[in-house]
């Protein structure tokens, strides 16, 4: 039994006064590389940065609607972002759910062209609300957790892993994917109760770029050799981005792997390398939920019971509930320079301007937070 101080309805308070609140960020309605071509509108960064990859060398435009350090779960388009969107001719859209306001704003843009969905053959999971874990400290599957398969004696599943060690689930054993091309706003798949923040694998990433480039190589007016030539460069990166975490992550045994964070925004990432997801703030992977008093007690009784010395906040978000917590438990906080970054990639000049940079910062803080050192990270991998 343990004193609580401060007192306990103080803190859910001061928490849910403070849990949804984003860094500041404005909308990307002036295209971020102007050209005579086709003119694209992507929404999150992510998304973005794999698009303008592809694009290099491209006669075309692209717009961006979300900014760096903005959280696509609170994004309002602005008349600027709807008459991009009715311009366009196409709308590049990371998918699974994710841009929940995506079918009305393309409605009030009166747009129905071609929206190319990254998210095409990307096996999905998780849930809206998070589990704190299991009795014996580690959460192992069903809805609110991550699905291990059938565990072998490291207490981790190998049932789907492949030679570098680590599972690659559905994502290395899918069919090539076909990117969805649609007339509107129609969206055939049923996303209700799964993460949607399918980025955070690099392997996941390696489909969503697949399924952009087939989409932007079916425009007219593009040079599709170059797309594909840039697809199959950037891929390659992306696979080595994946072996030098999956390296890395050997270094720290598997029940030292343990994340708590402001929401729950790593859960491909957290499932392609065997890290306990304990609890987050934020009952939900949508950073504007809320916390209760019930969802403050579990996830400090969860900190407590599994031995969670870190704790990290996110880049998007305010650090002060995260740190409220990390004082009541004694864990470590990982905040300012070392947040990581989930929803939203960083301004341009720091460790998370791309996808690459976001992905390599966080495998390093999480890594070194739990007591190893990670390796240099690949020479091509630097400013990638």
């Amino acid at each position: 039994m343990f004193v609580r101080t401060p007192p306990r309805f103080a803190l859910v308070a001061g928490l849910t006064a403070v849990s949804a609140l984003t860094l500041a960020g404005c909308s990307g309605s002036a295209p971020q590389t102007a050209g005579d071509g086709p003119s694209v509108v992507t929404t999150t960064t992510q998304v973005t940065d794999f698009t303008q990859r592809l694009l290099e060398g491209v006669d075309a435009s692209i717009t961006n609607l979300l900014g760096p350090g903005r959280s696509v779960h609170s994004f309002e388009a602005t008349p600027a972002d709807l008459a991009a969107i009715a311009a366009a001719d196409a709308v590049v859209v990371s998918g699974a759910g994710l841009e929940e306001w995506l079918d009305d704003t393309l409605a009030a843009a009166g747009y129905t062209g071609p929206v190319i969905d990254a998210s095409t053959g990307i096996e999905l999971g998780g849930s809206h609300h998070h589990d704190h874990g299991t009795e014996d400290g580690h959460d192992h599957g069903g809805e609110d957790g991550h699905d291990h398969g059938t565990e072998g004696e490291d207490g981790h599943d190998h049932s789907t892993e492949g030679e570098d060690g680590h599972d690659h689930g559905a994502e290395a054993t899918t069919p090539e994917p076909t990117a969805e091309a649609s007339t509107g706003a129609e969206d055939d798949h049923d996303h209700e109760g799964t993460n949607p923040h399918i980025w955070t694998a690099p392997t996941n990433a390696e489909r969503m770029v697949a399924n952009i480039a087939e989409g932007l190589a079916a425009l007219e007016g593009v040079d599709a050799s170059t797309i594909e030539a840039n697809a199959a460069g950037y891929t390659a990166k992306l696979a080595e981005l994946d072996a030098w975490i999956t390296e890395n992550m050997a270094k720290v045994p598997v029940e030292k792997r343990l994340l708590v964070t402001n929401h729950d925004g790593l859960y491909y990432y957290d499932r392609a390398y065997d890290i306990t997801f304990v609890g987050s703030v934020m009952p939900s992977w949508d950073d504007n939920a809320e916390p209760s008093a019930a969802d403050i007690d579990a996830l400090v009784a969860a900190i407590r019971e599994h031995g969670v010395t870190a704790v990290f906040t996110e880049t998007q978000l305010s650090p002060e509930a995260i740190e409220r917590i990390g004082a009541e438990t004694g864990a470590t906080v990982y905040s300012g320079e070392d947040a990581l970054y989930t929803d939203a990639l960083g301004e341009a000049g720091s460790a998370g301007a791309s996808y690459i940079g976001a992905t390599a910062h966080n495998t390093n803080v999480l890594i070194e937070a739990w007591g190893a050192t990670p390796s240099e990270l690949p020479a091509g991998l630097v400013d990638a």
